[in-house]
């Protein structure tokens, strides 16, 4: 073991319970994270919530520069939100759309994001259409830059990484797309931040959505989004805008604020966004060492899950990240994942509901889903594959 391996092991309490290889779903919080959320809250017990805020103010600016590093913009780009979803809602809800309008996406998108679609579809009338995939089952660019070149169309939606799946998309392609033509590109981020690189301008998005609870390692109830210059420019601003977003500064008029903090609402918890604040430090110090070492575990799991003859891995794309779908012989994947966290192995399992256009491509109601990351270690792989292994051979004897 590395000493890099054996550092974010010490300060990662939930390494010495159990295996935890549900980074997709929810990650396991260094000590940095945990320390940053309980001394707020106790300070609001201290002192009251709203001065507790107001003593933090320093600290609290800091958590969107830790951001803008991470994502390579500028503090002012980043909007701190309850997480991932409201971030797209947010973005979407800027967008003033008519009978008509047309949203291009893709078929594996996540199911909130594919279930705003619909409802913008059945509430404002507007066209949800799904560009095609390429023969690995990522989006055809061309496709996109087809359906796009539509003279309603009004935006470009894609999720970079879906969550049934280890696919991941060409981002900066469907990006490279939309500049072309001119067409709004909104990107989650939400699977892709923390276990991907990530630059925004490289991208080309005019918004990326992501949380903190998966692959970078903070706590669940907080997200961001990322807004560019050019949003600012067009004068977009969420449809529900409050007092975070905005000033009533006339009886019947109000003012926006000139950066990103207009997609905010003006509750959230101060405590978990210093978590957030930490866990983006952390990701930043963690840096490319841990890209790396993420990467190769996947390459490790999905080998020796390979090898096994009850086991169909189901990951399709050119690229493939730290998410791992499996379907084993003889069992519900459900059910297998309750099985595996009786022995200590933390996993989750994608439903047909997840992403039923890909599912019901695939022949499968459900896969298992496992997803390491950089402080996970080669034994514990070893120990996951081989517990697989035996419940899959004792439900086919």
């Amino acid at each position: 073991m590395t000493q890099s391996v054996a550092r974010w092991r010490s300060e990662t309490p939930g390494c010495e319970e159990r295996i935890h290889l549900n980074n997709a779903g929810a990650a396991l919080q260094p000590r940095p994270v945990l320390a940053a959320v309980h001394a707020h809250l106790e300070r609001e017990a201290q002192i009251g919530g709203y001065e507790a805020a107001e003593e933090a103010a320093e600290k609290l600016q800091q958590c969107y520069a830790d951001l803008a590093l991470l994502l390579r913009t500028r503090s002012p780009n980043i909007a701190i939100v309850e997480n991932a979803t409201v971030a797209l809602a947010q973005a979407l809800s800027a967008f003033d759309f008519e009978p008509g309008d047309r949203i291009v996406t893709s078929t594996i998108d996540y199911p909130s994001n594919q279930i705003m679609y619909l409802s913008l579809a059945r509430r404002l009338g507007v066209e949800v259409v799904r560009a095609d995939n390429l023969p690995d089952g990522s989006v055809d660019p061309d496709s996109v830059r087809s359906l796009a070149r539509h003279p309603r169309c009004r935006l470009v939606a894609l999720s970079w990484v879906p969550t049934n799946s280890g696919l991941v998309q060409d981002a900066v392609a469907i990006g490279n797309v939309c500049d072309e033509l001119g067409i709004p590109f909104l990107l989650d981020g939400c699977q892709a931040v923390g276990q991907l690189p990530v630059n925004v301008a490289e991208l080309g998005c005019d918004f990326l959505a992501g949380t903190a609870r998966k692959f970078l390692r903070g706590p669940r109830g907080i997200g961001f989004l990322y807004v560019a210059d050019r949003v600012f420019d067009r004068g977009h601003y969420p449809l529900y805008v409050d007092m975070r977003g905005a000033k009533w500064l006339q009886p019947n008029g109000f003012s926006l604020a000139d950066d990103a903090r207009r997609f905010e609402n003006w509750e959230f918890s101060y405590a978990l966004v210093l978590g957030l604040g930490a866990a983006a430090r952390y990701s930043s110090d963690v840096g490319e060492e841990g890209l790396i070492r993420t990467r190769a575990l996947t390459q490790e799991l999905r080998r020796n899950l390979s090898a096994l003859s009850s086991v169909r891995l189901l990951d399709q794309g050119h690229e493939q990240c730290a998410i791992v779908t499996a379907a084993v012989r003889g069992w519900n994947a459900d059910d297998l994942k309750l099985a595996l966290r009786e022995r200590g192995l933390n996993v989750s399992a994608s439903l047909r509901e997840d992403g039923v256009i890909d599912m019901d491509a695939k022949g499968t109601p459900n896969v298992l889903r496992l997803s390491p990351h950089y402080y996970n270690t080669e034994g514990e792989i070893s120990s996951a594959v081989a517990l697989i292994e035996e419940l899959a051979t004792e439900v086919t004897r």
